[in-house]
Protein backbone atom coordinates (compact mmCIF):
# COMPACT_ATOMS: atom_id res chain seq x y z
CA UNK A 1 0.00 0.00 0.00
CA UNK A 2 1.09 3.55 -0.71
CA UNK A 3 2.09 5.84 2.16
CA UNK A 4 -0.48 8.49 1.09
CA UNK A 5 -3.93 7.10 0.36
CA UNK A 6 -7.12 9.15 -0.04
CA UNK A 7 -10.42 7.36 0.51
CA UNK A 8 -13.40 9.16 -0.98
CA UNK A 9 -17.12 8.62 -1.61
CA UNK A 10 -17.03 7.22 -5.13
CA UNK A 11 -20.61 8.16 -6.02
CA UNK A 12 -20.49 11.76 -4.73
CA UNK A 13 -20.07 14.41 -7.44
CA UNK A 14 -18.33 16.82 -5.02
CA UNK A 15 -15.94 14.08 -3.93
CA UNK A 16 -15.19 13.04 -7.51
CA UNK A 17 -14.58 16.66 -8.46
CA UNK A 18 -12.22 16.99 -5.53
CA UNK A 19 -10.30 13.88 -6.62
CA UNK A 20 -10.02 15.26 -10.17
CA UNK A 21 -8.67 18.52 -8.72
CA UNK A 22 -6.16 16.69 -6.52
CA UNK A 23 -4.96 14.64 -9.50
CA UNK A 24 -4.22 17.88 -11.36
CA UNK A 25 -2.34 19.62 -8.55
CA UNK A 26 -0.43 16.58 -7.26
CA UNK A 27 2.42 17.04 -9.72
CA UNK A 28 4.78 14.71 -7.81
CA UNK A 29 2.17 11.95 -7.62
CA UNK A 30 2.23 11.70 -3.83
CA UNK A 31 -1.37 10.53 -3.59
CA UNK A 32 -3.22 7.37 -4.48
CA UNK A 33 -6.99 7.05 -4.29
CA UNK A 34 -9.58 4.45 -3.36
CA UNK A 35 -13.33 4.72 -3.07
CA UNK A 36 -14.95 4.08 0.28
CA UNK A 37 -17.18 1.58 -1.53
CA UNK A 38 -14.24 -0.50 -2.82
CA UNK A 39 -12.30 -3.55 -1.75
CA UNK A 40 -9.29 -1.58 -0.50
CA UNK A 41 -11.51 0.30 1.97
CA UNK A 42 -12.99 -2.99 3.19
CA UNK A 43 -9.50 -4.35 3.86
CA UNK A 44 -7.63 -1.27 5.11
CA UNK A 45 -10.09 0.81 7.13
CA UNK A 46 -10.96 -1.82 9.77
CA UNK A 47 -7.24 -1.91 10.66
CA UNK A 48 -7.72 1.71 11.80
CA UNK A 49 -11.03 0.92 13.57
CA UNK A 50 -13.03 2.74 10.90
CA UNK A 51 -16.08 1.22 9.31
CA UNK A 52 -15.80 1.02 5.51
CA UNK A 53 -19.41 2.23 5.42
CA UNK A 54 -18.40 5.63 6.86
CA UNK A 55 -19.26 7.58 3.73
CA UNK A 56 -19.62 11.01 5.30
CA UNK A 57 -15.91 11.79 5.46
CA UNK A 58 -12.85 11.83 3.32
CA UNK A 59 -10.27 9.60 4.95
CA UNK A 60 -6.56 10.11 4.43
CA UNK A 61 -3.86 7.71 5.50
CA UNK A 62 -0.33 9.07 5.40
CA UNK A 63 2.64 7.16 6.81
CA UNK A 64 0.24 4.87 8.72
CA UNK A 65 -1.51 7.77 10.43
CA UNK A 66 -5.19 8.36 9.73
CA UNK A 67 -6.92 11.71 9.22
CA UNK A 68 -10.63 12.39 8.74
CA UNK A 69 -12.86 15.34 7.90
CA UNK A 70 -11.17 18.75 7.74
CA UNK A 71 -7.90 17.39 9.13
CA UNK A 72 -7.72 15.00 6.17
CA UNK A 73 -8.20 17.84 3.68
CA UNK A 74 -5.54 20.01 5.33
CA UNK A 75 -3.07 17.14 5.58
CA UNK A 76 -3.58 16.28 1.91
CA UNK A 77 -2.61 19.82 0.91
CA UNK A 78 0.42 19.67 3.22
CA UNK A 79 1.56 16.41 1.60
CA UNK A 80 1.06 17.74 -1.94
CA UNK A 81 3.44 20.53 -1.05
CA UNK A 82 4.33 23.68 -2.93
CA UNK A 83 2.08 26.67 -2.46
CA UNK A 84 -0.74 24.34 -1.37
CA UNK A 85 0.93 24.01 2.04
CA UNK A 86 -0.25 27.57 2.76
CA UNK A 87 -3.73 26.12 3.31
CA UNK A 88 -2.36 24.19 6.29
CA UNK A 89 -2.53 27.47 8.21
CA UNK A 90 -6.25 26.71 8.70
CA UNK A 91 -5.11 24.05 11.16
CA UNK A 92 -5.03 26.86 13.76
CA UNK A 93 -8.83 27.00 13.62
CA UNK A 94 -10.16 24.66 16.31
CA UNK A 95 -11.15 21.27 14.92
CA UNK A 96 -14.71 21.51 16.22
CA UNK A 97 -15.25 24.62 14.06
CA UNK A 98 -13.52 23.22 10.96
CA UNK A 99 -15.30 19.89 11.30
CA UNK A 100 -18.65 21.56 11.93
CA UNK A 101 -18.42 23.25 8.53
CA UNK A 102 -17.09 20.05 6.97
CA UNK A 103 -20.01 18.02 8.36
CA UNK A 104 -22.54 20.57 7.10
CA UNK A 105 -21.22 20.25 3.54
CA UNK A 106 -20.95 16.46 3.91
CA UNK A 107 -24.56 16.19 5.07
CA UNK A 108 -25.93 18.07 2.06
CA UNK A 109 -23.35 17.16 -0.61
CA UNK A 110 -25.71 14.90 -2.58
CA UNK A 111 -28.45 17.54 -2.57
CA UNK A 112 -26.12 20.38 -3.53
CA UNK A 113 -23.77 18.60 -5.95
CA UNK A 114 -25.57 15.40 -6.94
CA UNK A 115 -24.75 11.74 -6.91
CA UNK A 116 -23.68 9.16 -9.51
CA UNK A 117 -25.22 5.71 -9.87
CA UNK A 118 -21.80 4.07 -9.64
CA UNK A 119 -18.22 4.88 -8.68
CA UNK A 120 -16.11 6.69 -11.23
CA UNK A 121 -13.87 4.61 -13.45
CA UNK A 122 -10.45 6.22 -13.92
CA UNK A 123 -9.06 6.64 -17.40
CA UNK A 124 -6.27 4.22 -18.36
CA UNK A 125 -3.68 6.97 -17.88
CA UNK A 126 -4.82 7.47 -14.26
CA UNK A 127 -5.51 3.86 -13.34
CA UNK A 128 -2.18 3.42 -11.57
CA UNK A 129 -3.24 6.11 -9.07
CA UNK A 130 -6.38 4.19 -8.01
CA UNK A 131 -6.77 1.09 -5.90
CA UNK A 132 -9.84 -1.17 -5.99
Amino acid sequence: MTSSLVFFDGVCNLCNGTVQFLLKIDKHRHLQFASLQGETAKKVLPVYQISPGKLSSIIFIHNNKIYTESSAVLEIFRVIGGLWTILYVFKIIPAFLRNGLYRLVARYRYQWFGKKDQCMIPSPSLQSRFLD
